[in-house]
């Protein structure tokens, strides 16, 4: 357990963080003690990578103490800027021109390199004495994570100092406050339903900075729909209407600055509409394949079933439930029947859709005939189909127990079914099914009056 002491040490370490004041510079430079005089200039950093060996008279602790700070350059009528603020100890040496300071982003591989040199007459009466080097020129992203190193010029074997930083990111209150890409903005929104635009107004973002809009389709990123808008900063307007073609739980809002790694805002305000989500139904006739591919991530447990006629209940066809968290539901060898549907199922309800309800594809039926103590059962089908049939006594609404043999017929026949006095009745049922697909709704015709 820690103890009460180190809690309080802790947040107060959190809040400093989160509070610390960034110092302020109006020109970024390079500075050296001593009174020498020193120049900088970028280099490519290559000249300087590979390294000699040290003389004998040179220690290695000629170079020491590098200190790395952040400072924030802010000139006025212009937005502020985050910088490296590199401070580093060097015993001045008649074999050393100078000092290679270099900057790597771990995050995009990015290299800045500076190289600083000193006045040679002034460095060589200093020999043996310690200069300080500041520099604070490298400009940096919120929340980067750099990695500093400082050599000698000439590149001295093991005489080098390295260092890894974190620079603060938008919880900072000074650099969420004061840095363009921590200025994400906030929406306010309007649907026109019938024309399919989203109206959106952005506020709180920096003046007369541009700003992108655009929807989106949260999955594991968000991915475009349609172009992005701009919103021109020296625009008194700050709205923009942008088309849609569904509205979807995944849809979202998405705005950021435009400027390089701007943070973004998200604002995903239908994540209850899941009904569009359901009508995503194909089927193929050539394959006989039913399928069903979500338009956003959803959690849901799908299932064939059949359409009760008397009270529109959906019962469930065994062996049909599937998972879809994110890919396409696939079933094949399916009957096509008006019956046949398919029934999605969340936290937030049920939902039935039945794709072959239109007539648009053919139906199977079945009919019986009465004589003496037989029935004819006949199918028609506009295509091939086998069929099952067998006499069963509903003891449920969506229940039969087989009472006879299963009995096998084609189309265009028929099969006749023996029925003794006691097997006619009320909750008597004739079921037939088709046996040349993995998935069929059973239909009976019930209320059998033997003659």
């Amino acid at each position: 357990m820690i103890s009460i002491h180190v809690q309080i040490l802790l947040i107060i370490l959190f809040w400093n963080s989160d509070c610390q004041i960034i110092p302020r510079i109006e020109e970024c430079g390079l500075s050296c003690s001593q009174g020498i005089h020193c120049k900088s200039k970028p280099s490519s950093g290559i000249l300087n990578s590979f390294c000699h060996d040290a003389p004998a008279s040179l220690s290695s602790m000629v170079l020491k103490s590098m200190k790395i700070s952040t400072v924030m350059k802010c000139v006025q009528g212009s937005a502020c800027s985050l910088h490296l603020n590199i401070k580093g100890t060097l015993s001045l040496d008649e074999n050393i021109r100078g000092l290679e300071i270099c900057s790597l982003s771990l995050d995009t591989q990015r290299s800045q390199c500076t190289n600083v040199r000193f006045a040679r007459k002034k460095s060589k009466m200093l020999n043996g004495k310690k200069v300080q080097v500041q520099f604070n020129c490298i400009e940096v992203n919120v929340a980067q994570h750099i990695y500093v190193t400082m050599k000698t010029v000439p590149n001295y074997c093991e005489v080098k100092l390295s260092q890894e930083y974190y620079v603060e990111d938008c919880r900072n209150s000074d650099v969420g406050k004061y840095i363009p890409a921590c200025s994400a903005g906030q929406f306010d929104y309007n649907v026109d339903r019938a024309r399919k635009i989203i109206s959106v107004n952005v506020s709180n973002f920096l003046r007369d900075q541009d700003y992108y809009v655009r929807l989106c389709h949260k999955w594991f990123t968000c991915e475009d729909v349609g172009a992005f808008a701009v919103i021109k900063g020296k625009e008194s307007l700050k709205s923009v209407s942008l088309k849609y073609s569904q509205l979807l739980p995944c849809l979202c809002i998405e705005g950021w600055l435009a400027i390089p790694d701007a943070r973004r805002i998200q604002l995903c305000p239908f994540e209850n509409d899941t009904k569009a989500l359901w009508d995503n139904i194909v089927y193929n006739p050539a394959t006989q394949t039913l399928a069903w591919e979500p338009a956003c991530p959803v959690l849901v447990m799908v299932n064939l079933c059949r359409l009760m006629k008397s009270n529109d209940h959906c019962e469930d066809i065994q062996n049909s439930s599937k998972n879809s968290p994110e890919k396409q539901v696939k079933y094949s060898r399916v009957d096509t029947h008006p019956r046949l549907c398919m029934k999605f199922t969340t936290k937030q309800g049920s939902w039935v859709k039945c794709p072959f309800a239109h007539g648009e594809f053919p139906a199977w039926k079945m009919r019986t005939a009465a004589a003496a103590e037989q029935i004819q059962v006949f199918f028609t089908s506009q295509t091939k189909a086998q069929f099952s049939v067998l006499v069963c006594n509903r003891t449920q609404l969506a229940s039969c127990e087989s009472v006879g043999m299963h009995h096998s017929v084609s189309v265009g026949n028929s099969v006749s079914i023996t029925m003794s006095q006691e097997m006619c009745g009320s909750t008597i049922c004739i079921q037939g099914w088709r046996t040349d697909v993995d998935y069929s709704v059973p239909l009976q015709i019930c209320d059998i009056h033997c003659e």
